[in-house]
């Protein structure tokens, strides 16, 4: 019987090339996010094209009576969930704190921590009580380093490496591992959505750098999860060869 791993925030980036990369290496899938002809159209290449079976759920993490529903009422036989991949996660906005957009630091703090706080209460219970299973929160190099107008994204990735630490100590009696990934420049949606949708200013970031593609992620994510059982891997940042820390970055100039 293959393992079950839920992966939310499916719909595209790390979240859809993990559900890839699980899929053709022996996982079922439970996989979320809020565009449902996404979900459905991954849902139909994954079992098209790898062994797995996959159970696509459509809602939004940043509602809590939209996870609880969803994922409180799965069928039997996908309620012994074997990894979380609290993947869903977003930046709205790159401002100074005293000209911060209200309704951004809302939507990312809804979504970064609270989402992530009530898809883990409603998973974790029974991972404990099997006594077995492992999670994986999806933080940045954000949460590591503070930078320039990046404030209210790098509080709620802080706020992840803080619950991160909290899962390790509170389930390591449990026998339930936790591992926070921490990527840093990967080019996904991620800085198009930062831009609400401006395509010109979402290739700036990139500009005269290679950074890190999703697979790239996923790949980290499956090595994690392919550890021996007494192994935990704690944490792991994974940056581009171009950039040294959470804000330095080393660009070619252009000829």
């Amino acid at each position: 019987m293959n393992r079950i791993a839920l992966i939310t925030g499916a719909t595209a980036g790390i979240g859809e090339a993990t559900a890839r990369l699980l899929g053709k290496n022996g996982y079922d899938l439970i996989i979320t996010g809020r565009r449902k002809e996404r979900l459905d159209r991954l849902k139909n290449e994954l079992e098209e094209k790898t062994p797995t079976k996959v159970l696509p759920l459509t809602f939004d993490v940043r509602r809590r009576d939209e996870a609880e529903k969803a994922l409180g009422s799965l069928p039997e036989k996908w309620q012994a969930i074997d990894v979380l991949v609290n993947n869903a996660g977003l930046a709205a906005g790159l401002s100074k704190l005293h000209e911060g957009d209200i309704d951004d630091w809302e939507q990312m703090i809804d979504t970064n921590v609270k989402g992530l706080l009530y898809v883990s209460r409603i998973i974790l219970p029974g991972m404990v009580e099997r006594r077995r299973g492992h999670v994986i929160n999806i933080s940045s190099t954000a949460g590591k380093e503070v930078y320039a107008n990046g404030n209210v994204y790098c509080a709620t990735k802080f706020a992840v490496d803080a619950l991160n630490k909290a899962m390790r100590l509170e389930l390591v009696d449990y026998g339930v591992k936790v591992t926070s990934v921490n990527p840093g420049f990967t080019e996904t949606e991620f800085s198009l959505v930062r831009f609400k949708g401006d395509k010109e200013k979402a290739k700036q970031p990139y500009v005269g750098m290679e950074p890190l593609h999703a697979e790239d992620i996923a790949e980290v994510i499956l090595f994690v999860l392919s550890r021996p059982d007494h192994v935990n891997i704690n944490e792991i940042i994974v940056t581009p060869k171009a950039q040294a820390n959470a804000f330095y970055i080393h660009r070619e100039k252009e000829e």
